[in-house]
């Protein structure tokens, strides 16, 4: 069993309650727009991280996170990008990724929206955590964890961490 705690676009800014509510966490995944390296390291003293750059990240995160990143945790495939869309209205290039080598979680960022839904036509269940930083024109800044427990993906739960500003 791996407990998850998933963030995305922190454009700088890392909440103290993070630390709380990932205490319990195994790995902490990070689906881009870190904003600085500072920010990424400090998620890797934590916890073992495993993220992608966004599309404001600067060089030196880009030379550490890849654009894309796929693995395997527990029995999951998991595929992460920055900029992916979500069921069916796929970025083009995501689309054909993940039509041409399926995953069962497909995770991004980006977009600021917390969703979590599962496509039907990829049997893929698709997860961004929203936004944890302050900037952008969410209106709550959200974490999502979750546990995987051998092709189980269970116990998801969203985390609001007050509002933005």
């Amino acid at each position: 069993m791996t407990r998850i705690g998933l963030i995305s676009d922190t454009h700088g800014y890392l909440d103290d309650a993070v630390f709380k509510h990932f205490e319990n966490c195994d790995e902490i995944w990070h689906a881009g727009d870190f904003g600085d390296i500072a920010l990424a390291n400090k998620l890797a003293a934590f916890k073992p991280l495993k993220g992608v750059y966004g599309n404001i990240d600067a060089q030196d995160i880009r030379t550490v996170y890849p654009e894309n990143l796929r693995f395997t945790c527990e029995g999951i495939h998991v595929f992460m990008t920055h900029i992916g869309g979500y069921p069916p209205k796929y970025n083009p290039a995501v689309k054909k990724e993940l039509t041409a080598n399926p995953a069962q979680l497909f995770i991004c960022g980006h977009s600021h929206i917390l969703k979590i839904m599962f496509d039907d036509k990829l049997q893929c269940l698709h997860m961004n955590p929203g936004a944890a930083g302050m900037q952008g024109w969410h209106k709550v800044r959200t974490l999502i964890r979750f546990v995987i427990d051998g092709n189980n993906m269970k116990d998801c739960e969203v985390i609001e961490l007050g509002k933005r500003g």
